[in-house]
């Protein structure tokens, strides 16, 4: 077969097929190119060869959609047989429609934007083990949005220090605090150390204030030792563990919420890496590509951008994200949404709007980077979601709350 024999906008896609949109562009005849990027995503290559077998037609992928945009790039969707990919196994299915087609020499660029499973694979995965409802039932926060931190500075705090900073958060109103993305068992902070010391205080914090709190230990490593630190975490008594889902990778993964089954932690997924993928929106991946795997693969919750914050996304784009987590998604349980990146006090009745209530909000600076310190940041945050779920601006509700002023003041 040809490229140009995968080119068949006759073909009407089954419904067990697997469909994925990608932009294209090419200085080659485009509609060949689509086809070479159907034909080397499925059973073809790029010459004719004496091993291909007549029974193996009906395993083509089709492009069955071509929409172009001016002389060089074009939308186009690709039908993939469901025959062509191994049930439960996320490598194998992006080794295929994610693989070696980015680097073809008539391709200039190409972006998967989209992908749309049939349910005999989406249920080949387990999915979130708690979802939106069980996080809510863990953190004892029936309604309204999670306040989160993540502590500050983001390297160099020893065990004890960051353990301090961690309390003062959450006796300042935070129901959970973060690690960040790249503490992981440096010298100066060794994971069991933190561990211990973090949830010692985290238990103190419970006892002072009344409320839940919890605690997203960052348990990325190589893959034997990350299922170590996540039994570390139930050892020591935690209900979370958090992942940095790109640089561990989709077999990982599948590896940890295989092993999840047993240790039964809500899983938190940090997508640190992920502009590599999706921030040029003429080449990669998009992050709602990013968010489908996270959600069918099993983690609990997602970072989706924030669309006031530091992060490059569109309101539009962080909404699309958020659809990914909580839609219908053939009975798999909904991923809790996270905002983070850049965000401060003032921004979350603006959070609101975009997110609803099912959301954890996630300040960094926003609470440490409060004039006095962490313990009124956390305050200050408190007090903007409890003014905002009650429809009162943030400057009126600001005057009978001094750490709240005080942001009003130093943010705005």
């Amino acid at each position: 077969m040809k490229y140009e024999d995968y080119f068949d906008l006759s073909y009407k896609p089954a419904k067990k097929d697997l469909i994925c949109e990608f932009y294209l562009e090419s200085n080659g005849d485009l509609k060949k190119v689509s086809g070479g990027v159907a034909a080397e995503s499925s059973i073809g290559t790029w010459t004719e060869t004496a091993t291909m077998k007549k029974y193996m037609m009906n395993l083509a992928a089709k492009v069955f959609s071509f929409r172009k945009i001016g002389k060089n790039a074009a939308n186009i969707k690709i039908a993939y047989p469901i025959d062509l990919f191994e049930q439960g196994n996320v490598p194998d299915i992006m080794s295929s429609i994610a693989g070696n087609v980015f680097g073809m020499k008539d391709v200039l660029n190409l972006r998967l934007n989209d992908i749309k499973f049939p349910s005999e694979i989406v249920r080949s995965f387990k999915g979130p083990k708690f979802g939106i409802d069980g996080v809510r039932r863990i953190t004892r926060v029936a309604k309204r949005p999670l306040i989160g931190t993540i502590v500050k500075p983001k390297l160099g705090l020893n065990s004890q220090d960051h353990a301090k900073v961690a309390y003062s958060a959450w006796l300042g109103g935070c129901d959970i605090v973060k690690d960040d993305e790249n503490l992981s068992s440096q010298k100066f902070n060794r994971f069991e150390e933190r561990l211990k010391e973090t949830l010692k205080l985290r238990d103190k914090a419970e006892r002072e204030t009344g409320e839940k709190k919890s605690y997203m230990v960052n348990i990325t490593a190589e893959t034997g030792e990350m299922l170590h630190r996540a039994r570390l975490a139930k050892e020591y008594g935690n209900e979370y563990a958090m992942v940095d889902i790109i640089t561990a990778g989709w077999s990982s993964l599948q590896t940890l919420r295989n092993e999840n089954e047993k240790l039964k932690l809500v899983l938190h997924a940090h997508r640190a890496g992920h502009a590599a993928l999706d921030k040029n929106l003429r080449h990669g991946i998009s992050m709602k590509v990013l968010a489908r795997l996270t959600r069918m693969i099993g983690l609990d919750q997602l970072h989706v951008g924030t669309a006031v914050g530091k992060m490059f996304e569109t309101h539009e784009d962080v909404l699309e994200n958020k659809k990914v987590l909580t839609e219908n998604f053939y009975g798999l349980k909904r991923t809790m949404p996270v905002a983070s990146g850049g965000l401060q006090p003032l921004m979350i009745p603006e959070l609101l709007k975009i997110f609803g209530n099912d959301v954890i909000l996630q300040f960094g600076g926003g609470i440490h980077g409060h004039p006095r310190g962490t313990l009124s940041g956390a305050r200050a945050c408190r007090q903007a979601l409890d003014a905002a779920m009650r429809r009162i601006n943030l400057k009126e509700y600001s005057k009978n709350h001094a750490e709240l002023r005080e942001a009003v003041e130093f943010f705005g």
